[in-house]
């Protein structure tokens, strides 16, 4: 894997770019001005391994409660640095309420969406100026949604004049990025650094976000925020950000992502962070989580007894990983693999190949094999799923594991 080589930028305590690990970062969907709400939701976010955390300032209210939300998060020992997301009035309420300006580790602004084509240069100066002031980032995004129609027009009336025969969509993209990149070379010559400077080019559709982050990495040393700007929800956001995040990130191009998946009805707001997750530890990027390898089932399968254990060592693994990785004595961060195998196909190789794991009996068979560290340790015949929780938790606290047969 060849990495895009980009500038390193401090958002509070955490770097992003210049090779260091992936960020992950996610956004509130709560009011803003709703402190409570907001500063629950953001504890949450921080606490399932969300290390940026963006919420909406749009209002003189939410502005006014920035100030709030930083310190009862503080109360509660949650550092977390905080992003602002300004749109059309950021100008304003930036300059308005200096609080809120001081206290967000960043702030995020749309090129498309500063103001109109006359007032938009202005707009775009008073933000970066008063980034200057409080040596504060600046991401600047532009996002498919929301384009900057003036300069994709002007883009297209050179397509047209010099007959390059650019489609739509890659005019699109030529906007997208031009914009960007003309944005982040004007703050530049305002004074901001490009070590204050992050840059984002968000679409909905997966092909076209990948090309577009081809391109801007070709063209710019600027850190990278990744993430498809809409990815849907259920298994069509999973999919479709997993595949667009993997792909770049497997060619070295991006520095944080966002998964933006929509929840479901009551569905925790924390899983576009645990999916973000799951693509850095996919790509052996970062690991967080021990990962638990299990086959599919098939007929060969005492199918509902090996659903139940699977379903049971990942909520076993849930609860106690927190305190695993406190014990003086546990395995490195997440990059345990326990095997949980349905029977003796693949079951005994695979649970070799994982640090810990268990091969099950399959139907009309009672024996079911502990391997650890590619050895033997036990075979299992009576309260199997409660004798591999215990070897497991000898396992991961470097306990000794007796060994018989």
């Amino acid at each position: 894997m060849s990495y895009h080589k980009t500038v390193s930028v401090k958002v509070g305590n955490i770097i992003i770019g210049g090779g260091t690990p992936i960020v992950v970062q996610s956004m509130t969907d709560t009011l803003t001005a709703d402190v409570a709400q907001t500063v629950e939701q953001i504890k949450l976010l921080h606490e399932a391994g969300s290390e940026l955390v963006r919420m909406t300032v749009n209002t003189e209210e939410a502005a006014q409660a920035v100030p709030e939300i930083r310190h009862h998060l503080n109360q509660q020992n949650c550092f977390v640095p905080l992003i602002g997301d300004f749109h059309y009035n950021g100008h304003l309420l930036l300059n308005q309420y200096p609080e809120c300006a001081k206290i967000l580790d960043k702030y995020r602004i749309n090129p498309g969406n500063v103001g109109s084509s006359q007032t938009s240069c202005d707009h775009f100066e008073s933000i970066i100026r008063v980034a200057i002031k409080y040596n504060k980032p600046v991401r600047i995004g532009a996002n498919g949604g929301s384009i900057d129609t003036v300069l994709l027009e002007k883009l297209a009336f050179q397509n047209a004049k010099q007959k390059l025969k650019l489609s739509h969509e890659e005019l699109v993209e030529e906007t997208l990025i031009t914009s960007v990149i003309e944005n982040a070379k004007k703050a530049e010559s305002l004074g901001l650094p490009a070590n204050k400077i992050i840059l984002s080019c968000k679409v909905s559709d997966t092909l076209s976000l990948i090309r577009l982050y081809r391109k801007l990495s070709q063209r710019c040393h600027y850190a990278l925020h990744l993430g498809l700007t809409e990815s849907g929800s259920g298994t069509q956001g999973l999919v479709a950000s997993s595949i667009a995040i993997g792909i770049l990130l497997e060619q070295g191009i991006g520095d944080t992502i966002r998964v933006s998946v929509t929840p479901g009805i009551n569905e925790n707001r924390t899983k576009e962070v645990i999916i973000a997750q799951q693509i850095l530890q996919a790509l052996n990027l970062r690991h967080f989580m021990p990962q638990i390898i299990s086959c599919p089932g098939c007929g060969r399968t005492d199918r509902k007894k090996f659903q139940q254990l699977v379903s049971d060592v990942q909520a076993y693994v849930d609860q106690r990983y927190p305190a695993w990785k406190q014990s003086r004595k546990a395995k490195d961060e997440g990059s345990i693999k326990i095997a949980v195998m349905g029977c003796v196909v693949n079951g005994p190789g695979e649970s070799k190949h994982a640090n810990i794991g268990i091969s099950l009996p399959g139907t009309n068979e009672n024996a079911a094999v502990v391997y650890a560290d590619q050895k033997k340790m036990v075979t299992l015949k009576e309260n199997i799923k409660e004798e591999f929780f215990k070897l497991l938790e000898a396992y991961m606290c470097q306990s000794p594991i007796k060994k018989n047969s």
